[in-house]
């Protein structure tokens, strides 16, 4: 399945702006904030009451204030799981990230889902070569395809190496916001959901490239909903379609993503998925992630 009920998310202790990652992320901007822990907190708690509202299933697990992890927020760039019950660790680009990697979160998770096996590809960091997780990779889980932006974040060797081991067909492609920066994850540009594909077409500068990605994923029955530089810059790209314990679907994001929206793009969105929104203008612009970013789907098998 696409969806899963089931969402891990790390409560920070010590959330700020990363000087390790800032250097390719250019959606991430040190804040004014005289506290920027205590902002961040609130926005985090908020979001995790909306969830739990909306019956989405949320594991919530505390950081700790050592090591130092400001990023641990956004724990989809380090682990991912699989419905087969598998569990993939990632090589991450900044030192100080690769300590969010805590094999006691997956101990705590083996409560009440099935691990089956963990694959860890974080040997890749003494390559310098680095895959981050659904950072990286949009996962089509039904149709088996990751999509994959490339950038000093997201190699190609090492994803062509997740592909082989999961089954996956690799899509990769080059984009860059107005400034013909690389995007540092494929995450911000594009989502996909059940029955659809929210993307910024307009990041895919090479039309070859571009076209490929629009025959993958017509090919897998998505329909394109096309966002702009602009809105791809306001998080409109980050989000998540989850489904809650009644099994009706829901596209998370932003606060600011959906403000980004026209109306023609949410009467679009809502055809399959009911939307619901958080204000997190403080983690979006000091940890130059967002919504989606928070959000590690966990599609273990359930031993409930």
């Amino acid at each position: 399945m696409q969806t899963t009920n089931h969402i891990l998310m790390i409560r920070p202790v010590d959330f700020k702006f990363n000087e390790q990652t800032a250097g390719n992320n250019k959606f991430q901007n040190a804040s004014t904030e005289t506290n920027v822990q205590t902002a961040a907190l609130k926005e985090f708690d908020a979001f995790v009451d909306l969830l739990r509202k909306n019956n989405v299933d949320v594991k919530v697990v505390d950081d700790t204030l050592q090591p130092e992890t400001p990023d641990s927020i956004f724990p989809n760039n380090w682990v991912s799981f699989h419905e087969d019950g598998s569990v993939y660790l990632y090589p991450m680009f900044s030192e100080n990230r690769r300590l969010e990697r805590r094999i006691e979160i997956l101990d705590g998770l083996r409560e009440n889902f099935e691990v089956n096996h963990i694959t860890d590809l974080s040997f890749y960091e003494k390559q310098y070569a680095f895959l981050e997780g659904t950072g990286s990779m949009v996962l089509d889980r039904t149709n088996k395809i990751a999509y994959a932006c490339l950038s000093v974040r997201t190699d190609e060797e090492v994803l062509n190496n997740f592909s082989m081991l999961t089954g996956y067909e690799p899509v990769a492609f080059q984009a860059v916001d107005e400034t013909n920066f690389p995007i540092y994850h494929t995450n911000v540009m594009m989502c996909i959901g059940d029955c659809f594909a929210v993307i910024c077409l307009d990041s895919i500068k090479n039309p070859e490239e571009k076209l490929n990605v629009t025959i993958s994923l017509k090919g897998a029955g998505k329909e394109i909903i096309e966002i702009s530089l602009e809105q791809m810059n306001k998080f409109a790209g980050n989000m998540l379609q989850v489904t809650n314990a009644e099994n009706e679907s829901l596209l998370v994001m932003s606060e600011q993503a959906y403000l980004s929206l026209n109306a023609e793009q949410i009467a679009a969105l809502e055809q399959y998925s009911r939307i619901i929104y958080a204000p997190l203008y403080i983690i979006e612009k000091n940890g130059g992630g967002s919504a989606r970013c928070m959000l590690a789907e966990i599609h273990l098998p359930s031993k409930l």
